[in-house]
Formats: C-alpha cells, structure tokens, sequence
C-alpha cells in the first residue's frame, strides 16, 4: 500500500470535515474512516494542526523556518568556537 502525501492544506481540510462529522452527532472511527486515515495519523495532525487557521499554518511555517535558520546559526557558531578554543591551546607555551 502506498503512502499518501497530504499538504498542510489537506490536512486542515480533512481535520474541519472530521469536526463536521463529530458535530453531527457521529463517531471518531466513522468519521476517520470517511476520511481515509488511521486513528494513529488522524490524532497526531489534530495534535500538530487542531484549532488552526491558514493563516496560523503560514505563521507556523515561516516560524519553523525562522527556527531552522537561527539552529543552523548557533550550530556554526559553536564550530566557530571550538576552532578557536583549539587554536588556543595550541598556542600556549608549555611549561
């Protein structure tokens, strides 16, 4: 069977069409079933997706891609600081 690949997008379509299914007085299993997706997959986009907008889902991308670059900074800077940690031990006269 092969994996389906879901955009952000998708996934709040299908997250509010669930929450139309419940509303309507139907079950968590029927209305994943609908759906086509697992219980494991339909419980980990409510926990990562619940309650947001398209408008959160771009602040929430720009803000893991933000996140991204400022890790890759401190990373480099790290490197940065061993070498010259190293460099300086290097250069101390032994006694």
């Amino acid at each position: 069977m092969t994996r389906k690949r879901f955009s952000e997008e998708d996934i709040l379509g299908i997250l509010r069409q669930i929450e139309m299914d419940l509303s309507g007085g139907g079950t968590v299993e029927m209305a994943i079933r609908t759906a086509g997706i697992s219980d494991a997959t339909y419980y980990k986009w409510r926990k990562r997706y619940g309650g947001m907008g398209k408008s959160k889902l771009h602040e929430f991308k720009s803000l893991e891609k933000e996140n991204e670059r400022l890790k890759r900074i401190v990373a480099e800077l790290e490197l940065d600081k061993l070498i010259l940690k190293e460099s300086l031990d290097y250069l101390k006269p032994r006694a």
